[in-house]
């Protein structure tokens, strides 16, 4: 029944031509705007690794095999000077990632995955192009670390223990005889995941196995978590990481310290004491100061992140970055130690800055693109050289990340991925549109995508689609979503509303403990400046968006009856049945409300978009992953029930095997689902 849903709507998708591009195709030839299809030939660049001397980038390339519809991974070697590039290990059936320089950049040790059995650790002889496997590990590495000396490889690993067991079947089990699966039994505060499914009972820890192959020796050990990234000190006698190591750790998701452990004795000590979490911690170049981040929690939906730096021995913690009211990521040092560089996002748009020990900033760059495709968040990576080399994931509206470098002769992108795809293409346009709320005049940040062939003399249906979060951000960023809508003969809009990251604290907050609230003002604001440009049709307006996107487009259709209409994609709909189902429930209720739901329910209903849905007459298409840990499954049905039983036109789409951040992980799922919403608007023409 759930694939003769998808399919009727996929049916409908690909037959639809209600709102046709203006750009035609060439008779019998392929399609000179953006389709589906396309999406398997998409390439994207990710964790950028600049050679110690700078002479020399790997960077993971990720393309899509359209004969199992699934991403594969390649290492890939860049001369930052001429942009020549080679593939360095690529592999038909397997991926590799985590690619990472030894000291000397004579090695570079990575994981291979995909193969038979779990992942495992390689080391590649860069003179002799020789790859050798350090050890056969029973689970998959990560956090992979370099010692100074170049002798070992530090990583963390999980450690299995023992499923939690109460009582046992009954005795006498006849020989032959095939009785059910034993009880399974869980005790664990958080025993799944989104994307990761039922988590293997047992604890992350630290573990070191000789560069040249060898036996892992554990380093931590205890029923706690210890996380990456890891950072060796100079002397190779220890290393610092991130664990929560409260007996109540399991409750206390946001509390984490940066804790420093002997390479040789395993004895521990908590470099930092406060309540809030610390993290990534990289010590300096001359081994007397660790740079790390975090905040003093308040019990709010968002804090900034800033960049502390304290001695070796914990010792002096200041902040560096207290000024900039902006979050602050991935810290690295400068070779000379008198720098530690870091990503920040601003209106969007994400850069790289220097921050002195002094504490002043300077930006490096901008423009670093994630590899998400379906959607246009922000994001990026980058990583630091020799020579002032800063290599970066870089895009823009019209470009997947590629491969660039920021230096002294400024910024060189030394990639064009998709540079023959896109040849044969008429991308949508994306242009900056300048919004005032309704509201309170706040200036809300948003962007208009303009159909391939666009005429501004004809009128146009519009869609609003709304990121998630709800405390992230959308910027000037390659998305398929938007690309498919608009090559449709859609304008969309997307915006970054009060609760979005990258306009500081107070942006953000101004929906703790109040979401929705005057977002959605906010986001009528952003569709009636779209219709004020002349070019967009009033009747013909439709609304979509994931996760707290999705929650807002029930939120809309239950509060307005201006849309034709929606698609409300992996939605929360009860905030009481949320909080208590959701993989992060030891941390939602705590940070979002402030009180469990059984202590103060109508807080609950009075924020959960099923109180609306009496309003609701627009008819509204449900998604969700079927395997969805974070908005789960019932979430959305729960809307399609209450939909169904008041007689609103709805549907309910289900994709197998998808999680909540993998709904468009394999292309055909993420092109299918594309179609599905398209046909659904198509219906409401």
């Amino acid at each position: 029944m759930r694939s003769a849903v998808l399919g009727s709507l996929l049916t409908l998708a690909l037959g639809a031509a209600a709102f046709a591009p203006a750009l035609a195709d060439a008779p019998d030839g392929p399609s000179r705007v953006f389709t589906g299809r396309d999406l398997f030939g998409l390439r994207v660049a990710g964790d950028p690794q600049v050679k110690p001397d700078g002479s020399a980038i790997v960077y993971v390339r990720a393309t899509y095999d359209i004969m199992t519809d699934r991403a594969r991974r390649a290492i890939w070697l860049v001369d930052p000077n001429t942009g020549a590039q080679a593939p360095l290990v690529a592999d038909d059936k397997a991926s590799a990632i985590s690619p990472r320089w030894s000291p000397d950049g004579a090695r570079l040790a990575y994981v291979s995955a995909g193969g038979d059995g779990p992942p495992q650790l390689y080391v590649r002889w860069m003179a002799t192009g020789q790859t050798a496997r350090v050890a056969t590990l029973e689970q998959a590495p990560g956090d992979i670390a370099w010692s100074p000396d170049g002798k070992s490889i530090a990583f963390t690993m999980l450690t299995p223990v023992d499923s939690a067991s109460l009582g046992h079947p009954p005795a006498g089990r006849p020989e032959g005889a095939k009785w059910a699966e034993p009880l399974k039994v869980e005790d664990r505060v958080t025993f799944r995941a989104d994307g990761e499914g039922a988590i293997k009972p047992g604890f992350s820890h630290i573990f070191v196995v000789a560069a040249d192959g060898g036996a892992p020796r554990q380093i931590t050990f205890g029923k706690f978590d210890d996380q990456g990234p890891i950072s060796w000190t100079r002397d190779g006698q220890a290393l610092v990481f991130t664990s929560n190591r409260n007996v109540d750790w399991a409750r206390d998701p946001q509390e984490s310290e940066v804790v420093s452990v002997s390479v040789t004795g395993g004895d521990l000590t908590t470099l930092t004491h406060r309540k809030g979490p610390d993290g990534n911690p990289v010590v300096s170049p001359d081994g007397a100061k660790i740079a790390y981040l975090g905040y003093d929690d308040k019990l709010r939906g968002y804090e900034n992140v800033r960049l502390y730096v304290m001695d070796r021995d914990g010792s002096n913690s200041h902040v560096l970055t207290g000024a900039l009211d902006r979050s602050v990521g991935d810290p690295e040092w400068s070779s000379d130690g008198k720098s530690i560089y870091v990503d920040y996002a601003d209106h969007g748009v994400t850069k790289i800055a220097r921050v002195g020990l002094d504490g002043k900033m300077a930006d490096v760059t901008e423009g670093l693109t994630g590899g998400g495709l379906d959607r246009p968040y922000s994001g990026g990576e980058f990583s630091l050289g020799g020579n002032g080399v800063v290599a970066f994931t870089m895009g823009d509206a019209g470009h997947p990340a590629d491969l660039a470098v920021a230096g002294r002769g400024g910024v060189k992108r030394l990639t064009n991925l998709n540079g023959d795809l896109f040849a044969a293409k008429t991308l949508a346009k994306v242009e900056a549109l300048p919004v005032k709320s309704s509201f309170d005049g706040k200036a809300i940040d948003a962007w208009i995508v303009l159909p391939p062939g666009f005429d501004p003399a004809k009128k146009y249906p519009l869609i609003l689609e709304i990121h998630g979060g709800p405390f992230s951000a959308y910027g000037p960023v390659f998305s398929t979503d938007d690309q498919l809508y608009a090559a449709a003969g859609y304008i969309v809009v997307y915006s970054n509303p009060r609760g979005s990251t990258s306009y500081g604290e107070a942006f953000a907050n101004e929906i703790d403990r109040n979401y929705p609230s005057h977002d959605y003002d906010d986001l009528m604001s952003v569709v009636d400046t779209a219709i004020a440009k002349g070019s967009v049709d009033p009747d013909h307006l439709y609304v979509t968006g994931g996760s707290g996107g999705g929650a807002l487009t029930a939120w809309i259709v239950g509060k307005t009856n201006r849309f034709k209409a929606a698609a409300t994609q992996k939605p929360v709909i009860n905030w009481a049945s949320e909080v208590l189902t959701t993989d992060g429930y030891n941390g939602m209720a705590k940070y979002w409300f402030g009180k469990m739901p059984w202590e103060d329910p109508m807080a609950y209903w009075n924020r959960s978009p099923m109180s609306l849905v009496g309003n609701v007459t627009t008819p509204t298409l449900v998604i969700v992953g079927e395997e969805d840990n974070r908005t789960p499954p019932e979430e959305a049905e729960q809307y399609y029930a209450a939909l169904q039983l008041r007689g609103v036109p709805t549907a309910l789409v289900k994709v197998p095997g998808a999680s909540h951040g993998g709904l468009a992980g394999r292309p055909s799922q993420s092109a299918a689902k594309a179609s599905a919403i398209l046909a659904w608007f198509d219906r409401y023409k």
